[in-house]
């Protein structure tokens, strides 16, 4: 597992590293944390580096917790973050730097649910979904939601997870499995979001979790009701952006104290129509009035 990691971090530095000028954290920004943000955290560094050359964006993946680990103790400038900060975390920035941490709204995220495209499930409760992943759960094959396992081959629910330091997998517990229940044990953990959706895409008895900005054409994504028996709502930007689909979450940057100089810039251009533009690019939802 150390290993994986560590390779993991070492392929994503070497993409941070792919925008001229960077080489060195201390030369420009350094951005460290949410798998889930990291290319929407790299398209943001390569078309502000377009306008600003001598300014470069170093992007570093890992999770949100290793992200804000590496914040804390100084090792980034910006921590990007798919869940807030744990209140030991926000005491630790205190104790080690000095000052506040500052959240920074950055856009919305429909954390998606996504099968197999073959599966000819279409829509999934809340309940069934916690039903699935969590501990306890009783449902463990696709006879269970009504589904013939000969179309998939087989009829055992392959769950596939994020890793306990990514805020994705945080903000599916919380959000889905509620504060008192845990994972039940046996998923099949990814260290990327990116990862989740190709295993589930090359696993026909899959379901997995990932922000909807990693769809791609091998899986499909499900409709979401908050109960069984009600109408679902599909992932998309008008329905993350008006709340009515049940597994929206903020996308946010975290910082040590006010930002200033070149950090506090490249914030405010993230904030900017320039940078939201990107968010939408990606398959997010921008903040505010942006389309």
């Amino acid at each position: 597992m150390f290993k994986q990691k560590f390779s993991v971090m070492l392929a994503l530095a070497a993409i941070g590293c792919l925008i001229p000028g960077c080489k060195r954290a201390d030369r420009g920004v350094r951005v460290e944390g949410s798998d889930t943000m990291v290319n929407l955290a790299q398209a943001w560094a390569e078309k502000y580096h377009a306008d600003r050359p001598d300014i470069s964006i170093q992007v570093l993946g890992g999770g949100t917790g290793v992200g804000i680990t590496s914040m804390i103790d100084g090792n980034c400038d910006l921590a990007t973050a798919s869940r807030k900060m744990e209140a030991k975390e926000i005491q630790r920035v205190k104790e080690r730097r000095g000052c506040d941490a500052i959240e920074h709204l950055a856009g919305y995220d429909a954390l998606a649910v996504y099968v197999h495209k073959d599966n000819p499930l279409d829509t999934i409760s809340l309940e069934q979904l916690a039903e699935i992943y969590g501990d306890g759960g009783k449902i463990d094959k696709w006879s269970q939601l009504g589904i013939d396992g000969k179309t998939l081959g087989t009829d055992e629910i392959t769950r596939v997870s994020r890793q306990n330091s990514s805020g994705t997998y945080a903000y599916f517990r919380e959000a889905v499995l509620g504060k008192k229940r845990d994972y039940k044990n046996g998923a099949v953990e990814q260290t990327g979001s990116k990862d989740v959706v190709a295993l589930v895409a090359h696993t026909p008895g899959a379901i997995g979790y990932s922000g909807m900005g990693y769809k791609e054409p091998g899986v499909k994504m499900l409709k979401i009701a908050k109960k069984k028996g009600e109408p679902g709502v599909e992932p998309t930007v008008a329905t993350a952006k008006n709340n009515t689909y049940p597994i929206t979450r903020p996308l946010l940057i975290y910082s040590a104290g006010e930002p200033t100089g070149k950090i506090k810039d490249f914030l405010d251009w993230i904030h900017s129509s320039g940078g939201q533009k990107v968010v939408l690019e990606l398959g997010y939802v921008p903040i505010g009035d942006h389309e």
